[in-house]
């Protein structure tokens, strides 16, 4: 038996155009999952309201209604989604909304889903001002009971869900984000440019992600420089990404401990030169303690590189049984694995094998086809 034909409308505000921490991460997934969506089920049809800010591609079963409010402020996309959203909706007339980041309309009565990231704003609610914070705990907790449907990007923060806001397991589904074609092995020739480019050793450890406080990277700095002086001469470490906030202990540490001529902090790194830092690098360094998900763990291990992760949220499971899990507070067995994955070349070579493998069952195909299942159970339709 065909699918139905529906129409779903998608509130894709939160993509922007800009460059820096904020384009990443969610921004990515989202953008990524409109494009991979048209090809999952083509009996679906799609209305995808964006800010003019945001770069989103109509086509045959797309349609882009862009409001004439400029959204990249968070205040401003708050009040479109809570005010012109209903109305927006109420126009369209979609058999079902998507709404693609943690809360939906107080006032809307289209039936939605609802895809959630992560609960970090519970679990360590400093990362945000109270305004933000108190808009996501109460409306993030309330959208999830009113979803049809909940989206979650692992276990582990469908585990949140069901633990901190008591959303019964069978409500949840998960799409897993994937991982584009760019992150592959690039030739040496094209590396070794790229490293002479940038100024980079020829061996290093590489953390890429914003810079805040459950990234554990004072925990991470320690662990490094409890190292051997000659290790850290042969290893740099480099932490890679934009400025997010609390950074001081970050700044206090490297002083502390000596550090400004192994660790290098190059700032925000540019989207399309992702793979080429996988790639320059001896191993990714993840001590993160809490992720939705962790997808540049699994975007290194596509280009072939090591990965060392805390044991902690969802990381094992973008690591799977291939990367090497730490616990996430244990400075001492940090030192201990950054020693044998620096010095365990067989270790590393096979590591890197097995990590390819491993992320090719990560696609926005997969992802894409995850979110219309979803799509089908919240319109009542069984799943094969």
């Amino acid at each position: 038996m065909q699918p139905a034909e529906h129409h779903i409308a998608l509130n894709a505000h939160l993509l922007t155009a800009q460059a820096g921490y904020r384009s990443a991460g969610i921004n990515g997934y989202i953008a990524n999952l409109l494009r991979a969506l048209p090809d999952a089920d083509p009996s679906l049809r799609y209305t995808v309201f964006a800010g003019p800010q945001a770069t989103v591609a109509s086509g045959p079963r797309v349609r882009v209604r862009r409001s004439a409010w400029n959204t990249t402020h968070p205040l401003a996309r708050i009040v479109w989604e809570q005010l012109a959203q209903p109305l927006a909706l109420a126009r369209a007339q979609p058999d079902l909304a998507h709404q693609l980041a943690f809360v939906a309309p107080v006032l809307s009565r289209a039936p939605f889903v609802l895809t959630v990231y992560d609960l970090s704003f519970v679990r360590y609610p400093e990362r945000l001002t109270a305004a933000r914070r108190w808009y996501l705990r109460l409306l993030t907790r309330r959208s999830c009971h009113r979803a049809r449907r909940v989206i979650a990007i692992s276990r582990s923060t469908a585990a949140d869900l069901t633990a901190l806001f008591g959303i019964p397991a069978e409500r949840i589904d998960i799409a897993v984000p994937g991982v584009g074609e760019a992150f592959r092995p690039l030739p040496r020739d094209e590396v070794e440019a790229f490293r002479a480019k940038q100024g980079l050793p020829a061996r290093f450890f590489l953390f890429l992600g914003t810079l805040e406080p459950r990234k554990n990277l004072p925990l991470l700095l320690r662990a490094y420089a409890a190292l051997p002086p000659s290790d850290r001469k042969a290893v740099h470490l480099v932490l890679a990404g934009g400025r997010g906030w609390m950074t001081d202990e970050i700044e206090r540490t490297l002083a502390q401990h000596d550090l400004a001529a192994t660790v290098h902090l190059p700032g925000y790194v540019p989207a399309d030169d992702l793979p080429l830092w996988y790639n320059a690098a001896e191993a990714l360094v993840y001590p993160s303690v809490y992720e939705g998900f962790g997808l540049p763990v699994v975007e290194a291990m596509a280009c072939g590189t090591p990965v060392l992760v805390a044991d902690s949220s969802s990381l094992p499971e973008a690591a799977g049984d291939v990367g090497r899990c730490v616990p996430p507070h244990d400075e001492a067995a940090w030192t201990d694995a950054l020693a044998q994955t620096l010095n365990d070349n067989a270790w590393r070579s096979d590591a890197g094998e097995r990590g390819r493998e491993h992320a090719k069952q990560f696609t926005w195909a997969r992802t894409a086809a995850q979110t219309v299942a979803s799509y089908r159970r919240a319109l009542g339709e069984s799943v094969g």
